[in-house]
């Protein structure tokens, strides 16, 4: 047993060396990983000051500050300013969505999985292509960027959402998750911070776990940063940039205001602060709102993707880029892909060219709006409200369940939801909600079966 130790020593985690080999900082990072699983920390607990750990363990200082080091780059914890150091809100949860494809009887709608239908019209642009004299030329390198042609479909995608570029600032990304992993790696290094909302979308967080980036949840109220939030962080926090996705955001569904667009837009000109902004979901809204990036097209990165509108296979997402990143961006696109592919970005150009785009979109919203009329019917007065056409909705939950243990429910009942833990980011307890996908199930009819599952969990 520890040297200081006794039993009505004040701290709420004690752990015990004295069975374990190795270098002690490694055996401290094992033991707060088990006591994390097996549920003695939870979610939120602050963790002993460095100093007093060190001397209820008898061990140098340094090998605690090894030990926090490795637990935070790991995502296990995470420390406030001047508050101390706490279990992370999403330590205990899997941060990989996947969904799976076989025929198990569980109603999928946990990870967001766009309809397969329209990918018949995408099949049809592929086929054409591969019938073309050049078509061997489609399955050969292309170039890092995108050809004219391919960045010029950008432009017009863009114009989609009232977003006016050019080609020089258009380059191409192998979908919106590796757009993502590039402008991280290009704008930011090992051990810096950047703000986010303290519920996002999992992929930032495992893509900043990867590259050594912490994030930082930013203050905001009803689901939007505020100013002072974001001029805090960036002089208390030290944020070197920021994440925001301001259409259906993941997982709220949240739509943020223009007032709050525009705020961060001069918050990232006044501040030099880069902004990289996820529009994958903005032109499913009924009427698009004007990007961040239209507010300050020199500060902010702007994402935009085919996944969630066209075809998740197509995994071509175009990237408006200011010229002060442009060539960081894309000798990190190069050195992640070496170029995209010349298949899927012809066939993504061709379906914006001829209007083929636009068809999808629009099926794609009348079929989630027919899908949210029963989500809003059946879990009115449990799910947030959202525009009809969200592929998303939040469900705020009754004060016995968390959103762990409702999703664990949910499974019993062969639904799978997200509880909000996935999403959270820093160390407060994540709020009472789960996330469904409103896209995911098959068809209507699984759908409806799933919701009405999940309306007598709520009432029990």
């Amino acid at each position: 047993m520890p040297v200081n130790s006794f039993d009505n020593y004040p701290m709420n985690w004690k752990p015990d060396l004295s069975t374990t080999a190795g270098p002690k900082y490694k055996a401290l990072v094992k033991l707060l990983e088990e006591d994390i699983e097996n549920g003695t920390l939870k979610a939120g607990t602050k963790l002993p000051p460095q100093r007093e750990l060190a001397d209820f363990l008898d061990v140098n200082l340094s090998t605690i500050s090894k030990a926090y080091k490795l637990c935070e780059q790991k995502g296990l914890i995470s420390a406030a300013v001047g508050s101390g150091t706490y279990v992370s809100s999403d330590a205990a949860t899997d941060p990989v969505f996947l969904c799976e494809t076989d025929n198990t009887p569980i109603i999928k709608m946990g990870a967001i999985v766009p309809f397969v239908t329209s990918n018949q019209k995408v099949k049809q642009h592929l086929e054409s292509l591969l019938k073309k004299p050049d078509a061997l030329n489609l399955l050969s390198y292309g170039v890092p960027d995108g050809t004219k042609r391919h960045r010029e479909a950008g432009v017009s995608w863009m114009q989609k959402s009232g977003f006016n570029t050019d080609s020089n600032h258009i380059v191409l990304a192998a979908g919106g998750q590796n757009a993502l992993l590039a402008a991280l790696g290009a704008l930011f290094s090992s051990g810096d911070k950047i703000g986010t909302d303290s519920l996002t979308y999992p992929g930032i967080k495992t893509a900043a776990k990867m590259l050594g980036i912490h994030l930082v949840p930013i203050q905001s109220e009803n689901y939007e940063m505020t100013e002072e939030g974001i001029l805090y962080a960036i002089h208390n926090e030290n944020i070197k940039g920021l994440y925001v996705i301001p259409d259906f955001q993941n997982p709220t569904a949240h739509i943020m205001s223009l007032k709050t667009r525009k705020i961060i837009a001069k918050a990232a000109e006044e501040n030099n602060l880069p902004v990289i902004e996820d529009g994958i979901n903005n032109l499913l809204s009924e009427n698009p709102q004007f990007p961040i990036a239209s507010f300050a097209p020199e500060s902010i990165i702007y994402i935009s993707s085919l996944s969630k509108t066209v075809s998740a296979g197509l995994r071509t997402a175009f990237i408006h880029t200011p010229d002060k990143y442009k060539q960081e961006l894309i000798t990190a696109l190069y050195s992640m892909n070496i170029a995209v592919s010349p298949l899927l970005a012809t066939a993504s150009a061709s379906l914006i060219e001829d209007g083929t785009a636009d068809e999808i979109i629009e099926e794609r919203k009348r079929m989630i709006a027919e899908r949210n009329r029963i989500i809003n019917e059946v879990l009115h007065g449990y799910v947030a409200e959202s525009e009809i056409t969200s592929p998303l909705r939040y469900i705020k939950l009754p004060e016995h369940f968390t959103g762990k243990s409702f999703e664990i429910c949910a499974m019993q009942a062969d639904v799978e939801v997200y509880g909000a833990e996935r999403f959270a980011v820093g160390n407060k307890p994540a709020e009472k909600s789960v996330r469904i996908s409103v896209t995911t199930p098959h068809t209507i009819e699984d759908l409806a079966k799933g919701v009405y599952r999940l309306k007598e969990l709520l009432l029990q």
